[in-house]
């Protein structure tokens, strides 16, 4: 098994006793809109955990626009959802795959091993004419046992030397669109353009219908890279530079990090550099 299951797997196993399955549905903009799309229908027995209130910690003048959050705060929402470190967690959002992944992400990254997205999310489900349920389940507390890996991690100071020297091994990838990249339109941070020495890696492109691509096509997107080469990830604020962390693990890269800050944390210093390619 990949970092992915599909949804016949999952409804194989979805009466298994230590089994717990997490709806991660999330729109940008409305942030209420998961949780209400969960209350009227979402996957049986699923628990719902929201980007900003569970995923995300408090905002502050830097840090990003989705800092990680407290582990404490995240050990004690796991163990609230009854997840404990031998549970296999399946995580799901809409079908996009980047607030699954953000999870997916956060569960590595305080040790736990057995993880897996849901391929196609939600949407896959319904399609597939698998039931779906209303009801909110209530699970036993567990108890969580935290193993933080601090190696999944790039610190702003680091990406900070490797954007002003330049001359560098570590490979910075951007995960935003070209348009954001290339700094020809910003919605959402304070400038447009992206991290001096960066390349520009779009994580929608390691998808398909929903659907993770094979390894295969993974290898061909970085194929110009480096296996053995050290990769930090960012994107606008940690979120959807993780599925490009995932891509790039199957693809066979060993040394891959999240800057978990991302853009909206380099340009919320004012002296900071960008570039704009057009």
């Amino acid at each position: 098994m990949q970092n992915h299951v599909d949804s016949e797997w999952l409804n194989d196993h979805l009466g298994d006793e230590n089994t717990r399955v997490v709806d991660c549905r999330f729109k940008l903009g409305s942030p209420d809109e998961g949780r209400l799309l969960y209350e009227r229908s979402h996957i049986p027995g699923a628990v719902y955990f929201d980007l900003e209130k569970d995923l995300s910690g408090i905002v502050k003048e830097h840090g990003g626009r989705h800092p990680l959050p407290e582990t404490t705060q995240f050990k004690e929402r796991l163990q609230n959802a009854g997840i404990d470190n031998n549970t296999t967690v399946i995580v799901y959002d809409g079908k996009e795959g980047a607030f699954a992944s953000r999870l997916w992400w956060l569960l590595k990254y305080v040790g736990h091993e057995k993880v897996y997205i849901l391929n196609g999310g939600f949407d896959a489900w319904e399609k597939s004419g698998y039931p779906a349920d209303h009801s909110v389940p209530h699970y036993e507390t567990a108890k969580y046992t935290v193993a933080e890996n601090h190696e999944m991690l790039a610190s702003y100071e680091e990406v900070k030397d490797i954007a002003l020297k330049g001359a560098c091994s570590t490979v910075l990838i951007d995960s935003r669109e070209s348009k954001r990249y290339l700094g020809i339109e910003e919605p959402i941070d304070r400038v447009p353009g992206h991290i001096p020495t960066a390349i520009n890696k779009p994580w929608m492109e390691g998808y398909e219908n929903g659907s993770f691509k094979p390894r295969d096509e993974q290898k061909k997107r970085f194929a110009e890279l480096n296996p053995n080469q050290p990769i930090i990830v960012y994107c606008g604020s940690g979120v959807t530079a993780t599925p490009n962390f995932i891509a790039l693990q199957e693809a066979g890269f060993k040394n891959v990090r999240l800057y978990a800050g991302s853009y909206s944390d380099w340009v919320s210093y004012r002296e900071n550099p960008v570039s704009r390619k057009f």
